[in-house]
C-alpha cells in the first residue's frame, strides 16, 4: 500500500474528538497514537527510505540521472555505491534498469538516491540485468513487499525459482531460468491487485496447475 505519500487526515480539534478523513482508502494505525489513510496511486512521492526501479535515463561526470516516476528525475551520485571511487565507478548505460534507495527527498529538489543499504553495503541493489520490468499501482508495490509474505508471492515460491525486486514508486522487476515462468510470476501479480488473500491463493493453484 501507499501510507506515506497519502497520508490524508486532518488535526483533532481541541473541543471534540472528532477526526474527519477527505480521502477514500484503507484506515491504518500505528502505535501509539499514528492514523493514516492507505490508498493506490499511479503518481509517486518520493519520500527517505523508500526503495525504488529507476531507469537511468542520463549520466554525468559525477552523478547518474535516474527517473523514479516523481515528478522529478532522481539523481544517484557515482560514488553512492559499495566501495565506490573515482576510478571505480559503475557503466551504467542509458536505458539501464538498477534498484535503489531514496536518501534524500526534498520539496522542489531532485530526489538523491543510493545504492547502499544505511550500513554502506551494496545488499541487494544495483544493476537490475535481464528478466522483465512491468509497471504497477504504489498499492500493489506495497501490498507485495508486506509482511507476512502476500499469498501470490507465497503460493508462487513453493513451486517456482524466480527473483524478484519490487520499488515502492511501482515498478516489478521479475527473473527466472525459463521465459515462462517469468511470464506466469508477472501475470500471477499484475492480477493479483483486486483480489482476496483467498482469490489469490486459488488464482496461483490455477496458475500452477496449467504449466504441470
Amino acid at each position: 500500500m501507499d501510507p506515506k505519500p497519502s497520508m490524508t487526515f486532518i488535526d483533532k480539534p481541541v473541543d471534540h474528538d472528532t477526526i474527519t478523513v477527505i480521502k477514500a482508502g484503507i484506515l491504518r494505525f500505528s502505535e501509539p497514537n499514528k492514523y493514516w489513510i492507505e490508498s493506490s496511486h499511479k503518481r509517486f512521492i518520493p519520500t527517505v527510505g523508500d526503495t525504488v526501479l529507476g531507469i537511468v535515463v542520463d549520466k554525468r561526470a559525477d552523478s547518474f540521472f535516474v527517473d523514479i516516476k516523481g515528478p522529478m528525475v532522481a539523481f544517484l551520485p557515482v560514488l553512492a555505491f559499495e566501495g565506490g571511487t573515482r576510478r571505480n565507478i559503475p557503466k551504467y548505460e542509458v536505458g539501464a534498469l538498477i534498484y535503489a534507495r531514496i536518501v534524500n527527498a526534498n520539496t522542489g529538489m531532485n530526489p538523491e538516491l543510493s545504492c547502499m543499504d544505511a550500513s554502506g553495503k551494496a545488499a541487494e541493489f544495483g544493476l537490475l540485468k535481464d528478466g522483465y520490468m512491468f509497471e504497477s499501482s504504489t498499492g500493489l508495490s506495497r501490498m507485495l513487499l508486506s509482511s507476512p509474505t502476500c499469498p501470490v508471492l507465497e503460493g508462487l515460491g513453493k513451486k517456482l525459482a524466480f527473483e524478484i525486486a519490487v520499488g515502492l514508486n511501482g515498478r516489478v522487476w521479475v527473473n527466472a531460468e525459463h521465459p515462462s515462468s517469468i511470464i506466469l510470476v508477472a501475470n500471477a501479480i499484475m492480477n493479483s491487485e483486486s483480489l482476496t488473500p483467498v482469490q489469490q491463493k486459488i488464482m496461483v493453484e490455477r496458475l500452477l496447475d496449467r504449466v504441470n
